[in-house]
């Protein structure tokens, strides 16, 4: 599976969350992997939510959403997040500009709870980089 989250704004991500520590670039890889599996099983159930409504378009509020931030506010990418959100949907739904909105914040939320425990991780390991086991090990303990 290709990822389409560019690796820059995940590592920027990483980086506001780890205070003093270095970020491998694996690490950034790591997290964007697992942003675009999650992000494309949230569209997935966003889907199935406009289904229910009678409708093709997604919505910021199928994915439980209710007031959207500003696109100028968010580290992710737009773009990407609507390529994600389109991996495991059929092409027959669209993706409106708030949803992708909606799914960039809340992916951005997602990516900063797990750098924030990634850097505890490192901290813990007594080492000055966060590495991609740190972002695996989040995931095995937490997921």
């Amino acid at each position: 599976m290709s990822v389409e989250l560019p690796f820059a704004p995940v590592d920027t991500i990483i980086r506001r969350n780890a205070g003093n520590l270095r970020v491998s670039a694996d690490a950034a890889e790591e997290l964007a992997r697992r942003i675009q599996s999650h992000g494309a099983t949230l569209a997935k159930d966003a889907a199935e939510n406009a289904t229910v409504d009678g409708r093709k378009t997604l919505m910021a509020e199928d994915f439980g959403v209710e007031q959207v931030v500003d696109r100028a506010d968010l580290e992710l990418p737009v773009a990407p997040v609507d390529r994600i959100a389109r991996l495991d949907i059929d092409d027959r739904y669209r993706v409106s500009m708030s949803a992708r909105i909606a799914l960039a914040d809340i992916l951005e939320d997602y990516a900063d709870n797990v750098a924030a425990a990634a850097a505890k991780l490192a901290h813990h390991a007594d080492r000055r980089t966060i590495q991609a086991e740190d972002i695996q090990t989040y995931f095995s303990l937490f997921e």
